[in-house]
């Protein structure tokens, strides 16, 4: 750790192994203008943590075989369209298909155009000045006859339809819901799927259904300490991440996860502990 100025400043060394990353990768990153580096007092590199979260991000990208240039102009498009104020550590970036897209709460949209997506759609479309999307949403698809026999059969129907179309899965888990009550992976389906579509106060209250149905689902404890982090609750979603990780001490993202709300509350010692526990687990 550095000094006041910068209480969570990594060396290279710190982040390509903290992160995974090979050293000419990280090199590259900066090289690209991913993050804009301090230097020390020697000229040697030096991350903020929030250099680290975003580089974790573009790690990520990259995984997920999003090309450099496609990264490098969305981080330009981020950069020429956030406030001044507001980081790009604090943006929610993901991948739809090749590209990247900005998450937040009720909308996705492009960095690279600035353009808005529908959830139906394979590529940005620019907002209309009538809000009605000019494709319709896919009809919701025939269950088989025997799926509707059984909660387990519409659960399953939900989880098949759910990336084509979410409304037929929404409907299914009420079916399955209906049919029995207990069924605690409904709701946590149920919940990832409005989260993604940044319906948090619904996700919240299916991932604490599930948890009161299954006190010991780390999956759904996680997730309700994530939906939590991103209403702004960050005492509530710390207390979360620490439930989830009582449930599952192998779960490396909540780690990470507790690392960056601890940086943002100044306990600079408990965001390098919990991120050497996030390394240890990810080279295992």
């Amino acid at each position: 750790m550095a000094d006041a100025r910068d209480a969570a400043s990594f060396s290279a060394e710190q982040v390509a192994g903290l992160l995974g990353l090979g050293a000419a990768q990280l090199r590259a990153f900066v090289r690209k203008g991913f993050v804009d580096p301090l230097r020390g007092p020697r000229g040697e590199l030096r991350f903020s943590f929030q250099d680290l979260v975003f580089l974790r991000v573009v790690a990520r990208l990259a995984e997920a075989r999003i090309s450099p240039r496609r990264m490098e102009r969305a981080v330009r498009g981020l950069r020429a369209r956030l406030p001044d104020d507001r980081p790009l550590s604090g943006v929610r970036l993901g991948a739809a298909g090749a590209h990247v897209v900005v998450r937040e709460h009720d909308r996705t949209w492009s960095p690279e155009s600035g353009q808005y997506w529908f959830e139906f759609d394979a590529a940005p479309v620019s907002a209309p000045a009538d809000p009605t999307p000019s494709r319709v949403a896919p009809a919701s698809p025939e269950p088989p006859l025997e799926v509707t026999a059984t909660a387990e059969g519409w659960y399953v129907f939900g989880c098949e339809v759910e990336a084509s179309n979410p409304d037929a899965a929404r409907d299914a888990w009420a079916r399955a819901l209906e049919l029995d009550p207990e069924l605690a992976e409904a709701h946590v389906n149920w919940g990832c799927l409005e989260h993604e579509a940044g319906r948090l106060a619904d996700a919240e209250g299916h991932y604490r259904a599930a948890l009161a149905i299954r006190p010991d689902d780390a999956t759904a404890a996680f997730d309700l300490a994530v939906v939590l982090e991103d209403l702004g609750r960050g005492g509530e979603a710390r207390a979360a991440y620490d439930a989830a990780l009582a449930l599952d001490p192998d779960c490396a993202d909540a780690h990470f996860n507790l690392a960056r709300l601890c940086d943002g509350l100044g306990e600079a010692s408990a965001a390098l502990r919990h991120l050497q526990a996030y390394r240890k687990l990810t080279q295992s």
